[in-house]
């Protein structure tokens, strides 16, 4: 499934793996995009797989006209040796019945390759919260069992949320409970077959509607932040400070497009 770009495969023996689920407001990809772009990451491989809709593009983080004709697909890897961190982001949808496959071998990959853990980061529908979510922050959380002893009590003292279960059949009274994750893609099957396969793995996400969802990809990474000090955080009570530590890849310059053409006026 993996395919390194040069002539061996790199060792991520201990590794943190970031990666994204495709979900609502594709939040979870551009948080990853910010990741591997504030750090400068290094692209070290790509999976070759069927489970995903094929894409090729320029390079989303190019820094100059020399890098800005390499080519992007649908699924790469980036590695920063220095902090035991690799990011998987994911750039296209998943073909119809696929990515239950595709989360069966991510989590194979994963095991072999013997990274520490995995961190997915997810969206949720807001339009589906409770009166108990709407009235707290917008973030949750999940723990695999394998990761819940390393890093629960952490994620406690800071005070984070776990997502809460809600009923399977919200309108049958006495329905059992579950975790639902309404938009979150691929989030729920990976957290399930993590758990299968006693992988660590934690879920962060958080409850947003569609839009223009980059404000949602800067509050995520930053409470990802606070956990993992992906970067020092600045004392500082300016949310516009916080914001500009994270590097906006050249990409983004056209996430909407490349505007209006003038000549249609």
């Amino acid at each position: 499934m993996f395919v390194p770009c040069g002539t061996s495969e790199p060792d991520f023996t201990g590794f943190t793996l970031l990666m994204p689920a495709v979900s609502v407001g594709n939040v979870g990809q551009l948080a990853i995009d910010l990741i591997i772009s504030t750090l400068n990451m290094c692209k070290v491989g790509y999976f070759y797989t069927d489970c995903l809709v094929p894409m090729v593009g320029n390079n989303p983080y190019a820094t100059a006209e020399e890098n800005s004709t390499e080519l992007s697909i649908n699924a790469e890897v980036y590695s920063l040796p220095s902090m035991n961190l690799m990011a998987l982001q994911l750039r296209s949808i998943f073909i119809k019945y696929k990515s239950k496959p595709f989360c069966e071998k991510l989590i194979s990959w994963v095991k072999s390759s013997k990274c520490a853990r995995v961190i997915v980061l997810s969206s949720s529908h807001s339009y589906h919260c409770d009166d108990q979510q709407l009235r707290s922050i917008p973030f949750r959380y999940l723990l695999t069992p394998e990761i819940e002893k390393s890093v629960g009590e952490t994620l406690q003292q800071l005070h984070w949320k776990e997502m809460e279960k809600s009923k399977s059949f919200p309108e049958i009274g006495d329905s059992g409970l579950c975790i639902r994750i309404p938009g979150g893609g691929i989030t729920k099957a990976l957290y399930t077959e993590s758990c299968s396969k006693g992988i660590q793995m934690a879920v962060v996400l958080k409850f947003v509607s569609e839009g223009d969802n980059i404000p949602d990809a800067f509050d995520l990474v930053r409470y990802l932040n606070d956990w993992l000090q992906i970067i020092k955080p600045q004392e500082c009570n300016d949310p516009t400070t916080s914001i500009s530590q994270w590097k906006v890849p050249s990409s983004w310059r056209l996430l909407f497009g490349s505007g209006l053409p003038p000549a249609l006026f």
